[in-house]
């Protein structure tokens, strides 16, 4: 199985920017479609972005796109959310996912198989 932790969250200013990064551990990082997700209390699990395995296909939620960048490194096992430009719209808990069995954009959160736990990102008016 994979195990992801998120980090990078923290409190920023419109306008600002952080950047996330989704560590995994057990099987085989590089064999894993990743996904960012977003959540707020009362909505539902919103996509934010997605990688294909060799990071060659990437689509993103048209709120963040042009703000949000999403990477990955296989040699590090990681993926990463660069995110710029952050409105308070923004503000929810971002959770890293995967899956060993990705086909197309894989925006919907019942597509993966692997979740870590959350980052808390909070920006302010």
């Amino acid at each position: 199985q994979v195990q992801l932790v998120e980090s990078g969250g923290g409190l920023v200013q419109a306008g600002g920017s952080l950047s996330l990064t989704c560590a995994a551990s057990g099987r085989t990082f590089s064999g894993n479609a990743m996904g960012w997700f977003r959540q707020t209390p009362g909505k539902e699990r919103e996509f934010v972005a997605s990688i294909s395995r060799s990071g060659t296909f990437l689509y993103y939620a048209d709120s963040v796109k042009g703000r949000f960048t999403i990477s990955r490194d296989n040699a590090k096992n990681t993926v990463y959310l660069q995110m710029n430009n952050l409105k308070p719209e923004d503000t929810a808990v971002y959770l890293c996912a995967g899956t060993a069995q990705a086909m197309g954009v894989m925006a919907r959160a019942d597509e993966y198989d692997y979740w870590g736990q959350g980052t808390q990102v909070t920006v302010s008016s």
